[in-house]
């Protein structure tokens, strides 16, 4: 009975598509925008030097994001698989089990991160003017590790127990309250990088609590946490199952790391920070990306549990056209309409507002092949196939950008990094398409 009133059940045509997967792309909107936000606070009222201390840091909670991420997508599936096949005991134990592993991991990246900040920072390239900004924000994020976890474990499951609503009505209050405490942090304390990590904390703590609360005392929703049982073997599979989606933010913090080094030889602080204004751009019109494909991985895994290939088929179908239209309407966006986005960290007459304009220009190719890129390895995810949605991640976030970024600056120096991430991204989708055709028949989404 409790199957029937699940919504991942429900005949998903591309209204009850969009509907059930607008929560967590406005989610991650929203998530990607009151950073984006964050970055804007420090930079107005703090200084350009403080914005690159921020990207000079990003590798670390990238990291942190990685393994978090990892244990979310690849649990959610199993957890989904379990579901379908009307097991909702077994569920709910890996559900539990999940929640404890990441507390176990947020801790240790608390005591880790602490520990070795002042090599971590030294390793990362903090210049001696960006040294200090970059110590006291990482801190805090590093003390705040656990919380950081849950909440992207939260946000996963939430959508797992078919309830994307709840978790992105609780995103917002978290990003809500981002905002006001960087406003009152920043400008009015006058508290620095110091106020925007404390306000990011914060943020972060809204939804982990409520989503402990939530799970631990409502009993009468799909999911609800249990005595945990340890299986190795589903621990092991949630692992390599959302290695894809590890090993896409562990490639962030690499990519991240080479574009600020790239960034001060060719252009020094000036650059990191416009990079930095280009990376958070990206995120945000990425998010509707990574939201739609996050939404659509549970209800993907509940119909490949219960063998459900006529509906399997359609979702994919649907999927598609709307990740082709996104990623028009994502493209003319970032093409035409750049200026305000970089007006929130800028001036329009500084020299970092010129070179962001420019390298805009060049990067926002990439929105044209990214949807199909990052929702062909979640869809893989989804179907428990993590080796093939790792090498799509692998080669699309580390590989071909890597090979990009070190090999286009030598022939068109700084617009070489620019035209970086287009080219990664095409190569990527070249091989998503492969993928995508390959193995149609061994899911049975698509019927040709």
């Amino acid at each position: 009975m409790q199957q029937s009133h699940n919504q991942l059940s429900q005949d998903f045509t591309i209204q009850a598509l969009l509907k059930f997967t607008a929560p967590t792309a406005v989610m991650l909107v929203f998530m990607s925008l009151y950073q984006m936000v964050d970055g804007g606070f420090v930079s107005r009222f703090v200084g350009e030097n403080a914005l690159s201390a921020l990207n000079i840091v990003y590798p670390v909670p990238s990291v942190i994001i990685a393994f978090s991420i990892m244990l979310a997508t690849g649990s959610s599936a199993i957890i989904a698989k379990n579901m379908g096949e009307g097991d909702m005991q077994t569920a709910r134990e890996n559900f539990s089990l999940a929640i404890a592993v990441g507390l176990v991991l947020g801790l240790c990246f608390l005591v880790l991160g602490t520990v070795f900040l002042k090599p971590l920072l030294r390793m990362l390239g903090a210049t001696p003017a960006l040294y200090s900004y970059c110590y006291d924000y990482l801190l805090i994020l590093m003390l705040s590790a656990p919380l950081s976890v849950f909440q992207m474990l939260f946000q996963n499951f939430f959508v797992t127990a078919g309830k994307p609503h709840l978790g992105l009505g609780i995103t917002i209050i978290g990003g809500v309250a981002n905002i006001v405490l960087d406003f009152l942090f920043i400008k009015v304390y006058q508290m620095g990088v110091s106020g925007a990590a404390l306000a990011t904390a914060i943020g972060y703590a809204i939804p982990a609590i409520f989503g402990l609360c939530y799970f631990t005392f409502n009993r009468m929703g799909t999911l609800f946490l249990v005595k945990p049982v340890f299986r190795k073997q589903v621990l092991l599979h949630s692992c390599v199952n959302g290695s894809s989606e590890m090993v896409n933010n562990l490639a962030v913090a690499i990519t991240t790391f080479l574009f600020n080094t790239l960034m001060l030889k060719y252009a020094g602080e000036t650059g990191v920070a416009a990079i930095t204004i280009v990376l958070y751009a990206q995120f945000l019109m990425t998010a509707v990306f990574m939201g739609f494909s996050s939404g659509i991985a549970p209800v993907v895994s509940f119909n490949y549990g219960s063998q459900n290939a006529k509906q399997l088929q359609k979702v994919f179908r649907n999927s598609m056209y709307v990740i082709v239209v996104i990623s028009l309407m994502v493209f003319f966006l970032a093409e035409f309409c750049s200026d305000p986005v970089i007006q929130i960290f800028v001036k329009p007459d500084s020299a970092v507002f010129q070179i962001t304009k420019h390298g805009f220009g060049i990067f926002s190719v990439n929105f044209l092949f990214a949807g199909v890129n990052i929702f062909a390895s979640a869809l893989f995810t989804a179907f428990s196939n993590g080796k093939v949605s790792a090498i799509l991640s692998f080669l699309r976030t580390f590989v071909f950008l890597v090979i990009c970024l070190l090999v286009l600056p030598l022939f068109w120096s700084i617009d070489g990094i620019w035209l970086a991430v287009p080219a990664a991204e095409i190569l990527a989708f070249c091989v998503s398409v492969f993928y995508l055709v390959r193995l149609r028949k061994v899911y049975r989404y698509s019927a040709r």
